[in-house]
């Protein structure tokens, strides 16, 4: 089973994550922001990880130390989950919809880092969780994961419904390029025999 478990302590955050890449979609989350938690189980669902979080944050001070460092560790476990990413398809995309909006996600499994995040500057929030917010989760999960993620929204108005329409893309492009490809018979998906 490709599965990790991580713990990080910071002055900001308290965060212990475990997932198993080869789950089903179930989850058990709590980070002290709702609409964040909701986020978190729909990924999990659609990604077909099984994901625990438990965070303790300065929510008292805003959520962007508790979303962030989620992320982080999120990216970190992950990529420990993967290990050498022997067998894997690497590349996923997803395009999701929900209501009037449209997302999609391209994810690469490279080791190399970069997050394009496409939105527009004035997207709308979700009611109780900023719009920056969601770029900050996703450029912390490119970059400790080591993936190159592009986001692009393609329609939308309402803050929950393009929120919910990025996670569940990001989900279902994770979801595929994790899955490992027979075909590969084990190998590296990569020129350089490494990734």
């Amino acid at each position: 089973m490709r599965e990790s478990s991580l713990n990080r302590e910071t002055a900001e955050t308290k965060i212990a994550l475990s997932l198993n890449l080869d789950g089903t979609g179930q989850s058990e989350i709590d980070t002290g922001i709702p609409f964040f938690d909701h986020m978190l189980t729909l990924f999990s669902k659609h990604s077909l990880i099984d994901l625990k979080v438990s965070v303790d944050g300065d929510i008292e001070v805003d959520g962007h130390h508790t979303i962030e460092d989620t992320g982080i560790v999120l990216g970190d476990a992950i990529r420990e989950a993967l290990g050498d990413k022997a067998g894997i398809q690497r590349y996923g995309h997803s395009y999701v919809p929900m209501d009037e909006a449209l997302a999609r996600v391209v994810v690469d499994l490279s080791n190399r880092p970069y997050l394009a995040f496409n939105p527009p500057a004035d997207t709308a929030s979700a009611p109780n969780m900023p719009f920056t917010l969601v770029e900050e989760f996703f450029r912390a999960v490119a970059s400790n994961l080591r993936a190159n993620i592009h986001v692009d929204l393609l329609a939308g108005r309402d803050g929950h419904h393009i929120a919910e329409a990025i996670f569940k893309a990001l989900a279902r492009s994770i979801r595929v390029a994790v899955t490992i490809d027979p075909r590969q018979e084990g190998a590296i998906p990569s020129t350089k025999a490494v990734l």
